[in-house]
């Protein structure tokens, strides 16, 4: 077909040439040839305009079935796939043939811009600095992250201001809850150093999940006092429209992105202890923030001042501490020193921490715990609370309800079993109480644990005389030092003579 490769492109270069250049330097400098120009000159419409639709080579494999049965299914059902469609014609039509999947979809899909549903639009946002702040929860547990080898279920509360891109991250023990957004918040807040005149967030939502309506009612007016400590007008996205929470949404992946390569560059996703997993997380935020620090610094001069305190990021419960020597919250057993049975404490829960408080006086700071998954109970218990009580019952040990967390290490456990498989259950629990006993009054847990640890790979079993003599003198074998109290006539005395002197 003359013409056939000829481009739009040419034919629009021919003509501007040929404004200022004859037929055959026009063609020439067009790329194409004398003929070509000339044709070109006679009829100037473009290629792409002559070119005439083709007619199909093969009958439509869909003409009898797609007006007639596929597009009924359309109407009735907008939301079906179209590779249901597909199934559903070929279990009707067993002769179809298999290879009109691709030719069914193209025709679903073209059917579905002319005559489908109308589809939400996404308005774009223009942001104003210092306007607002949006925070969510982003779940970090398939990371793999592990504390001591041990794994770490957590999430990370994310905090941005959109128009400059600041950035706080705050790693989260627990689930979706106010707590945990308001230690988050303030955190952010403090750190970004003034408060937006909006929040936006659609973390309470899931907060909002398995509450009654009291607790919904109650959950509303603490987030909304938390908002006003901090002079910010409270805003939600609609449920279950994440894009209208984008600015924070599409930051999740960026910055997962970025803590998951700086886990590879470590090497390791394992962490001494919690602190040092915040601090790595503050580290790569930091780095983030510095990326943007020009328009950061603008964007805080925008802001609203802090308010002069921070306000409450705790949930305050009273308990009573019952014979067992702890308390039950939240279906997680607590563990406290026994004089405290039968008191009545106030507990701050957070996020990661109880807060264990008596009176106006604050008595003693526990890990916070949780219920398993599937709804069974746990313990969080302190060896130091309960060894006294067990050294006059170590019998108690055998069959004890946490048993398996009172131990503080892995070697402990390994020497009661040992213990066990080789001595009668009376003498391992007299023996793993004692070694419990021992790492209490010395405060050697930590090296007693060592040595267990090395005893235990040898073959040998743990003996508490010779891990006695070890680990230092016996307090009831140290000598007692008694001071006489001086009288306090002798002061007077020696003042007097000071003075005496002094006249001299």
């Amino acid at each position: 077909m003359p013409g056939r490769h000829l481009t739009d492109q040419q034919t629009r270069l021919f003509m501007k040439l040929r404004q200022t250049h004859p037929i055959e330097v026009a063609a020439a400098k067009a790329g194409v040839s004398r003929a070509t120009g000339y044709r070109i000159a006679q009829d100037p419409r473009l290629p792409s305009q002559n070119s005439k639709s083709r007619e199909r080579r093969r009958p439509d494999p869909l003409e009898a079935i797609f007006e007639a049965e596929v597009v009924p299914l359309l109407k009735e059902a907008p939301g079906l796939r179209p590779v249901a469609i597909f199934e559903e014609m070929m279990r009707r039509h067993p002769d179809l043939s298999p290879g009109i999947r691709r030719t069914m979809e193209r025709r679903i899909r073209a059917w579905r811009a002319r005559h489908g549903a109308e589809q939400d639009v996404i308005f774009r946002q223009v942001h104003e600095p210092g306007r607002m702040g949006l925070s969510d929860f982003t779940d970090l547990s398939p990371m793999g992250v592990t504390i001591n080898g041990q794994p770490l279920a957590h999430m990370l509360f994310h905090f941005r201001l959109p128009w400059s891109g600041f950035e706080h991250a705050h790693v989260i023990l627990g689930g979706e809850s106010h707590v945990a957004l308001a230690e988050g918040l303030q955190n952010a807040l403090w750190s970004a150093g003034g408060a937006p005149y909006q929040h936006r967030t659609d973390s309470l939502s899931a907060a909002f999940r398995n509450l009654d309506a009291a607790a919904g009612i109650d959950l509303t007016r603490r987030y909304e006092a938390l908002c006003a400590h901090y002079r910010m007008e409270p805003t939600r996205n609609n449920r279950g429209v994440a894009h209208e929470n984008g600015a924070i949404e599409s930051a999740h992946g960026h910055l997962k992105a970025a803590i998951r390569d700086a886990l590879l560059l470590r090497g390791t996703v394992d962490f001494p202890d919690l602190a040092g997993y915040r601090a790595f997380i503050d580290e790569i935020v930091g780095r983030r923030n510095a990326a943007r620090a020009r328009r950061i610094v603008t964007e805080r001069a925008c802001l609203q001042p802090l308010p002069a305190n921070r306000t409450t990021d705790f949930e305050e419960v009273i308990v009573t501490v019952s014979s067992t020597g702890g308390f039950t919250l939240r279906k997680v057993f607590y563990t406290v020193p026994s004089r405290l049975i039968g008191h009545r404490l106030r507990v701050r829960l957070y996020d990661d921490r109880l807060e264990v408080i008596m009176g106006g006086s604050h008595l003693l700071t526990l890990p916070r715990g949780r219920a398993h998954p599937d709804g069974r109970r746990d313990q969080v218990v302190n060896y130091h609370h309960v060894i006294h009580a067990l050294r006059r019952k170590p019998m108690a040990l055998l069959n004890l309800v946490y048993r398996d967390k009172l131990f503080p290490r892995p070697a402990y456990r390994r020497a009661f079993e040992a213990l066990s498989g080789l001595l009668p259950g009376r003498m391992a629990c007299k023996i793993t109480v004692e070694l419990l006993a021992l790492a209490h009054d010395r405060g050697c847990e930590r090296e007693l644990g060592e040595e267990l640890d090395r005893l235990l790979d040898k073959g040998d079993l743990p003996d508490p005389m010779i891990l006695r003599r070890l680990f230092g003198p016996d307090p009831a074998d140290l000598p007692t030092i008694s001071v006489l109290p001086v009288a306090l006539d002798s002061y007077d005395a020696l003042v007097a003579n000071a003075c005496m002197g002094e006249v001299a």
